[in-house]
């Protein structure tokens, strides 16, 4: 069925659908148009929203970025950062796949639509022309038929009348002869007029304007075609990212399990541990022994002594420091001022620095001095004193980084052999049971024994550790646990070489796989075991471990 047979008298009605039809075309334009505008401002929210909550700080200065946790929020807002261009592309495939080419598609139609209607009004113009061509000669005819029997008739009445001359008879009848002659040629015209119509008639009808029709109807056929692949380029837009957007959302999981909570604790202690050995036991000071003592000319200070025991109190909280305000320090070079474990660490950074820039100027030089013998070999490829000046700098900097080295080198064994001293001291320490509190005591010669033990205590503690502090046994009340054979609860990778070179403590070697036996304890220490034998314990931070 096609519009030129059924829809053969519906011109208007063909012509008020084809304009609906583009007018259909021209909405769903302004639609995606508006819904394109609509991606692009979400996109543009969201890149401005994950611009707002990502860290302003540089990522090697920030050390909130150690933590699971702070990874994880940046990798969720990069996730929505791609979101957002994934959003963008949807925006941009709209604007150009259907606003564009569908607008240049609609202003097609147009003109081809003009076209075909402005060939249907002309052939509706020149049917109507001919019929009135057709009323025009069918009109003279019967005018002529009328004068035609109206001469015959005047002529017929002449002839009968006597009174009538002969030539007036004669006239007549020429008359009614012409008349007649007309009224036949009208006849003839009127005739052919008419087969003339009737022929342009049957072509306007069953030729001419249903192939218009056809046209029109191929016309709107491919509009809507074209428009229905519109409708598709919508979801076909969309279905384009969901890979992506699949991937973001995947990404945005993965970020979720990737918080780690007890990571995130040893990274604070990495971050933070001072490495300082824990304070001791605070010491009983006796007051009521200044009750009995008896001043005397050699006493110093005031009878009553309190100026000594101020000093002594004051002491004793010099000692309890992590309770008290910081005083500031001055940064110094070797990070003196800092904790032993930071000190220790950024020693460790500082040394790596100056061993790839070391590296690299060694490599430098070897580049240099292959260049120069090309030179020498070729000196049409240059001079090979203009690489003396490079060179000599290069070697002034391997100099420097060397001593640099060196320097950083010394420093770190030394702040090492101060971490260690530090934890064999806090180790010893509260590896024996703490000494019960001493009590008043009785009369006055347990006083002045116990003053004078009290003041034995106040000069011990303040000599500095001798060397066999240093070198006491680490986790003494472990050495029999070593003896037993107990099954390896992961295993580690040491990261850094260890000389275990107290009691307790094992040798390591940069990347050796050891058999994790015991986790740390929070002390800093992790006992560990050699797969040639042998078990002790390494520092942690010297580890990168793997629980089974």
């Amino acid at each position: 069925m096609d519009w030129g047979t059924e829809l053969w008298d519906q011109f208007e009605v063909l012509e008020r659908h084809t304009q609906w039809g583009l007018d259909l075309l021209d909405k769903y334009v302004k639609f995606v148009k508006e819904r394109a505008e609509v991606e692009q401002a979400y996109a543009k929210q969201l890149r401005s929203l994950v611009k707002k909550y990502l860290p302003k700080r540089p990522t090697k200065d920030d050390p909130e970025v150690k933590f699971s946790q702070q990874q994880s929020f940046v990798q969720l807002l990069q996730e929505v950062n791609d979101f957002a261009g994934q959003r963008e592309l949807v925006a941009e495939s709209l604007g150009i796949r259907v606003c564009l080419e569908l607008a240049k598609y609609s202003q097609e139609m147009k003109q081809e639509r003009k076209m075909h209607f402005q060939e249907g009004r002309r052939a509706q113009q020149q049917l109507e022309n001919g019929f009135k061509q057709l009323e025009t000669s069918k009109r003279k005819f019967e005018r002529d038929c009328r004068e035609a029997e109206k001469a015959a008739h005047t002529a017929e009445r002449l002839d009968q009348d006597i009174n009538a001359t002969k030539a007036d008879v004669e006239k007549a009848k020429q008359q009614a002869h012409l008349r007649n002659h007309m009224a036949e040629e009208s006849k003839n015209e009127y005739a052919a007029q008419l087969q003339r119509f009737n022929r342009d008639q049957a072509h306007f009808y069953f030729s001419q304007m249903p192939q218009i029709f056809d046209k029109l109807q191929d016309m709107d056929e491919r509009r809507a075609t074209r428009l229905g692949a519109g409708y598709g380029l919508l979801s076909e837009a969309e279905l384009q990212v969901v890979p992506i957007i699949g991937k973001c959302l995947e990404g945005m999981k993965v970020a979720a399990e990737s918080v780690d909570a007890k990571n995130d604790s040893q990274v604070l202690i990495e971050l933070h541990k001072s490495g300082f050995a824990r304070p001791g036991d605070l010491e009983f000071e006796d007051f009521s022994q200044v009750m009995n003592r008896v001043p005397s000319d050699s006493s110093l200070g005031t009878p009553d002594g309190r100026p000594e025991l101020r000093a002594a109190s004051s002491r004793s909280r010099a000692k309890r420091w992590p309770f008290g305000k910081k005083n500031k320090t001055v940064v110094t070079e070797d990070f003196s001022h800092l904790p032993p474990e930071q000190q220790r660490k950024r020693l460790q950074q500082q040394l790596e620095e100056r061993n790839r820039e070391l590296q690299k100027e060694e490599d430098q030089r070897e580049a240099l001095k292959k260049m120069k013998d090309v030179y020498e070999k070729t000196p049409q490829m240059g001079d090979p004193a203009s690489l003396e000046p490079r060179i000599a700098e290069t070697l002034g900097n391997i100099e420097r980084l060397k001593l640099e080295v060196q320097k950083y080198e010394a420093w770190l064994a030394e702040a090492e052999s101060r971490v260690l001293s530090n934890r064999g001291d806090s180790l010893s320490r509260h590896s024996r049971p703490p000494d019960p509190p001493a009590t008043a005591p009785p009369d006055s010669s347990s006083s002045s024994n116990n003053s004078g033990s009290q003041d034995n205590k106040e000069s011990s503690s303040e000599e500095p550790p001798s060397e066999e502090g240093q070198d006491t046994p680490i986790y003494t009340e472990f050495d029999e646990d070593f003896e037993e054979s107990a099954p390896p609860i992961g295993h580690c990778v040491a990261i850094y070489h260890f000389e275990g070179s107290s009691e307790g403590t094992i040798s390591m070697s940069e990347g050796e796989d050891l058999s994790l036996m015991e986790e740390d304890k929070g002390d800093g220490w992790t006992r560990v075991r050699r797969k040639q034998g042998g078990e002790g314990y390494v520092p942690t931070s010297y580890l990168r471990v793997t629980l089974n």
